[in-house]
C-alpha cells in the first residue's frame, strides 16, 4: 500500500487588521471604505449621532422605536414592500439603539450593493414613521419588558446600572426604556427625534467588502449621496460618573434555584493607555474556560457552568476621554452563592497579592491576538469594529495597533490592571435570587452593605 506523503504546514502569512480608506461625501457623510478580495457579502455599518441621553425628558426608548421603525416604509415605499425589496436583494437591514447612538447595519451581496443602498439611503432620508407601525413596534417594545424583568441577567444588568449611576443620568436607566416611558411614544415623538438628530453631517457609513466590478464612488454618490439634511454640530458628550462604594443589591426572587451575580464598576475606556494591559488582566482573569475564575469556581469547586470577566465601553469623548463596564458574571446554585462569592474574592485578593502567572499571560496572548484572523475573517466583523472606532472617536489604526500593544504587554502590567480593574473593595455586586436564602450568608463575608430590592 502506498502512502500519500503527510501534509506539512506551510509559513504563517503575516497579518493586520484591515486599513480603511476615509473620505467624505459633498452632503458631509464620512464614509470609511475597506477593499476585501473574495468578501462577496459586503457588510455596510452607518453610525447615526443620535444618543440615548438626547432622548427627551419621559421618552426614554424613543431612540430604540425610531431605529426599528427607520425600515417600516419610506416616501417610496410600504413597510411590506421595503422589506420585500430587501429580500429581492438578499440583503438583511438591522438597527438599534445604545448610548453613543443609533446603528444601521447592512448586510447584502456585492452583485446587488447599489439596489442595497437604495433602499438604506430611502430608509435614512425619508422614512414614513407611519403611526400604525409605530404603534405596532411600542406594542411589541411593551411586551419585551416583563420578559427582559424576568430574565435574572438582564435584570441584573438594569440593577446594576441604577445602583452604580447617579439618577439622573442616563446610563441608570434601561437603553429601551420602561414600561412608563414607552407608552407615552407617538409617531410624532419619534419623528421629532428623527428630525432633531439624524443627519448626515455627523453621520458616519462603513462599506467593506469585494468591490471588484463594483463602481462605488458612483454607487456612494447615487445612494447615500443623496440624502440631505441640515449641518449640525456635534452634541456635548456628558461625562460618565459612577458611585463603586463596594456594596450588595440583592433583587428579591423567592424560590429561585440561581443566584445571577453581576459585580461591576466602571474604568478606563479604549483611549486610556492601560486599555490593552487591562484586556490582557482581564481575560486572564475571567476571559475563557481555562482563566483563573473558571479554574477555581467551575473546575476546583463545581459552583457554576462558567463565569465571565469583560470590559465593555459605555461612552466615548472626541477629547479622548470616556469609561468603560468592567464586570464579572456568570450563576450559581442558591446554597453555593455565600461559598462562591467568597471564593471569588479569595481569587481576587491572590491576584492581588501574588499576581499572574507567566503561562497565564503568554496563553492570553495567543488567544487574543493568535484568533485575530479568524475572528476578522468576515466583512461584517471588520465594518463592525471600524464602526466601533468611529463611535469611540479612535483612529482609524487602533485595532491594529492594539494587537501590537497586547503582544508588548508584560505579565507585571497586566497583573496592575486586573487589579485596579477589580479592587476588592471597590465593587458593586448584584445578586438576583432568593433574598431568605441568601442574605445572611452574604452579609457574613463582608464585602458591602446589603440591600434587598423587589424582584
Amino acid at each position: 500500500m502506498t502512502f500519500h506523503p503527510q501534509p506539512r504546514a506551510g509559513e504563517a502569512t503575516p497579518w493586520a487588521f484591515p486599513a480603511p480608506e476615509r473620505g467624505q461625501l459633498p452632503n458631509g457623510l464620512t464614509v470609511l471604505r475597506c477593499h476585501r478580495p473574495g468578501q462577496q457579502i459586503v457588510a455596510v455599518e452607518v453610525n447615526l449621532l443620535a444618543p440615548l441621553d438626547a432622548e427627551p425628558e419621559g421618552l426614554d426608548g424613543v431612540a430604540t422605536i425610531m431605529a426599528r421603525a427607520l425600515s417600516e416604509g419610506t416616501d417610496t415605499y410600504t413597510a411590506e414592500e421595503f422589506t420585500a425589496e430587501l429580500e429581492r436583494c438578499g440583503a438583511t437591514l438591522d438597527a438599534h439603539a445604545d448610548h453613543p447612538g443609533v446603528r444601521l447595519s447592512l448586510e447584502v451581496p456585492a452583485s446587488r450593493l447599489t439596489k442595497a443602498l437604495t433602499l438604506l439611503a430611502d430608509a435614512l432620508r425619508a422614512p414614513a414613521f407611519p403611526e400604525s407601525e409605530i404603534e405596532r413596534l411600542v406594542r411589541n417594545r411593551l411586551d419585551e419588558i416583563p420578559h427582559e424583568l424576568a430574565n435574572p441577567a438582564r435584570r441584573a444588568a438594569m440593577a446594576l446600572s441604577q445602583h452604580l449611576f447617579p439618577a439622573d443620568s442616563r446610563m441608570s436607566r434601561p437603553r429601551q426604556g420602561t414600561q412608563e416611558t414607552v407608552e407615552r411614544i407617538d409617531a410624532a415623538a419619534v419623528r421629532a427625534f428623527y428630525a432633531a438628530h439624524v443627519r448626515p453631517a455627523t453621520s458616519t457609513a462603513v462599506v467593506v467588502g469585494d468591490f471588484t466590478g463594483v463602481d462605488l464612488d458612483a454607487a456612494l454618490a447615487d445612494t447615500l449621496g443623496a440624502w440631505t439634511g441640515a449641518p449640525a454640530e456635534r452634541r456635548p458628550v456628558p461625562p460618565v460618573t459612577a458611585d463603586d462604594t463596594g456594596r450588595v443589591v440583592i433583587v428579591d426572587r423567592p424560590g429561585a434555584v440561581q443566584t445571577q451575580l453581576l459585580i461591576g464598576r466602571i474604568g478606563a475606556d479604549r483611549h486610556d493607555r492601560v486599555w490593552p494591559a487591562q484586556v490582557l488582566g482581564t481575560y486572564c482573569l475571567g476571559g475563557t474556560l481555562t482563566s483563573r475564575l473558571d479554574r477555581v469556581l467551575r473546575e476546583e469547586k463545581g459552583y457554576t457552568y462558567g463565569v465571565r470577566a469583560f470590559g465593555q465601553v459605555l461612552r466615548s469623548a472626541p477629547e479622548g476621554t470616556g469609561a468603560a463596564m468592567l464586570a464579572i458574571s456568570g450563576s450559581v446554585d442558591t446554597a453555593s452563592t455565600g461559598p462562591a462569592l467568597d471564593d471569588l474574592w479569595k481569587v481576587l485578593r491572590t491576584l492581588a497579592a501574588e499576581g499572574l502567572t507567566d503561562a497565564e499571560r503568554d496563553a492570553a496572548v495567543q488567544n487574543l491576538v493568535g484568533v485575530a484572523p479568524l475572528k476578522y475573517e468576515t466583512a461584517a466583523a471588520v465594518a463592525g469594529t471600524l464602526a466601533d472606532q468611529v463611535e469611540q472617536y479612535l483612529p482609524d489604526d487602533f485595532q491594529a495597533r492594539l494587537y501590537e500593544r497586547l503582544a508588548q504587554t508584560g505579565t507585571v502590567e497586566a497583573t496592575a490592571a486586573a487589579v485596579s480593574a477589580f479592587p476588592v473593595d471597590r465593587l458593586v455586586t448584584v445578586l438576583v435570587g432568593d433574598a431568605a436564602q441568601i442574605e445572611e450568608p452574604v452579609k457574613a463575608l463582608g464585602i458591602g452593605e446589603v440591600t434587598v430590592i423587589g424582584g
